[in-house]
């Protein structure tokens, strides 16, 4: 049986409960980053944030739904570049394309640590695993959209090829900001790696 996603209790409608929810996830960021996720707990972030536990739990069942959320407002983000990113695709070519949005996500996550702080906490229980997966599949579903002139013969195939090139990049993308390796050589073997994956689909679908 697959896990249900986790999800927030609700979600503030007030100007009030927003400034609250807001403080509360930006809280669990930061503690995220300097403890770890074995180390969160609800107590902490309350209290960095300056609201009764209580109120917390109004909104987050636990840790586990708070970083699921934090993990949805990442990919929220990324869509939103990838849509201004995508305006451009008259005007540049794919390659070109390709590369400034990988330059941009890798900023990303060498510029803020809770980025891979954040992906690594969602990869550790199967219902955070599972939530993890919807938003990548969400932004899955916008690359597949940016891959359908490129590769017109491979309709059957274009979401699972989104969902491998989504994954590929984050797991690399968290595999470059870790201690000892070098992000930029990394990063430009992932460029070389998606690259050459999409060129190959053009050359197939051209033939």
């Amino acid at each position: 049986m697959t896990p249900q996603p986790l999800v927030p209790r609700k979600f503030p409608t007030q100007e009030r409960s927003r400034r609250k929810f807001s403080a509360m996830l930006a809280a669990a960021r930061q503690l995220l980053t300097e403890v770890g996720f074995e180390s969160l707990t609800c107590e902490e972030i309350a209290s960095r944030a300056e609201v009764p536990i209580g109120t917390l739990y109004q909104y987050f069942a636990n840790k586990y739904v708070i970083v699921c959320e934090l993990d949805r407002l990442d990919t929220v983000a990324v869509r939103e570049e990838l849509t201004a990113f995508a305006s451009e695709v008259p005007s540049l070519e794919w390659p070109v394309l390709l590369e400034k949005f990988l330059d941009h996500l890798a900023a990303l996550w060498r510029d803020d640590p809770s980025r891979r702080a954040v992906w690594l906490a969602v990869q550790s229980t199967p219902a955070t695993r599972a939530t993890a997966s919807q938003n990548e599949r969400v932004l899955a579903e916008q690359v597949s959209r940016l891959l359908a002139p490129l590769t017109p013969s491979q309709r059957t195939r274009r979401d699972m090829m989104s969902q491998v090139l989504v994954h590929t990049a984050y797991s690399l993308l968290s595999f470059s900001v870790q201690d000892g390796h070098d992000h930029p050589e990394t990063v430009s073997e992932l460029k070389r790696m998606l690259a050459g994956y999409l060129l190959l689909e053009e050359s197939t679908s051209s033939v």
